[in-house]
């Protein structure tokens, strides 16, 4: 595992030279928020990561429900029973291995690795809006229905999921990158992730931090450039549609 710190915020890697996933621990005054639980094996590594911080994890935010998000929750859960796991209420039901759309979503299939087994379930349902300390819970629907980035209000960081990735280049989720084909391959719906790049472009994030490669600071440019890529391609889409 590679740590990384950028302000309030600890980026934990797993697999950074072949398949990056990230999780992160963000500091308060005397606790701190995990998001994301990232792979199967990767509960001792964030335990340990929290005992040299020197806080404790008092909640569990996931952003969205796919495996490699939520692949250690069991097994921090039963090691942090106190520790309140939050996550949208539409992915809570993709926590529990619900893939069904709701009747106003596009009609594209969910993808991605869907959990089957996970016994943890939600204490807290997430909505817009919605404060976990100093994180803002913004909806950012595309990579899965109910996908969600959270901004720390402090410092401006913005952890998004898989709104974007950095790994293999910057890119609104859906948006093929082949060095790091995977969250493309993995989401949902591209027109509802466009939306969601641009509502947290408003943010101005004064650092992007995703669930796929590094951390990127001053990010505004490059989400600029990541957003008229993935709206080139969608028009590109539609006109051969059209004709």
């Amino acid at each position: 595992m590679r740590t990384v710190r950028e302000k309030t915020v600890y980026q934990l890697t797993f697999l950074p030279r072949l398949f990056p996933v990230n999780c992160y621990l963000v500091e308060e005054e005397d606790s701190l928020t995990l998001v994301d639980a990232a792979l199967p094996s990767s509960a001792k590594a964030i335990l340990t990561a929290m005992r040299a911080i020197g806080k404790p994890i008092a909640r569990i935010v996931l952003t969205h429900a796919h495996s490699d998000h939520v692949g250690a929750l069991d097994a921090l859960k039963r090691a942090l029973p106190d520790a309140a796991v939050c996550i949208s209420g539409r992915d809570a039901r993709l926590l529990e291995g619900d893939v069904t759309l709701d009747a106003d979503e596009p009609d594209t299939p969910i993808r991605g690795g869907i959990p089957k087994a996970l016994a943890t379930r939600a204490d807290v349902l997430l909505k817009e809006g919605d404060r976990i300390g100093p994180l803002l819970a913004v909806a950012a629907p595309g990579h899965t229905p109910g996908s969600m980035a959270f901004l720390d209000t402090r410092c401006g960081a913005l952890i998004a999921g898989d709104a974007f990735q950095t790994a293999g280049g910057i890119a609104v989720s859906g948006q093929l990158k082949p060095r790091f084909p995977f969250p493309a391959l993995a989401t949902w719906n591209r027109e509802k992730a466009l939306e969601s790049a641009r509502k947290l472009r408003a943010l101005h994030p004064a650092l992007l931090a995703a669930g796929h490669g590094n951390m990127v600071k001053e990010p505004g440019s490059a989400i600029d450039r990541a957003i008229a890529e993935a709206e080139r391609f969608l028009e590109r889409n539609a006109q051969t549609e059209g004709s």
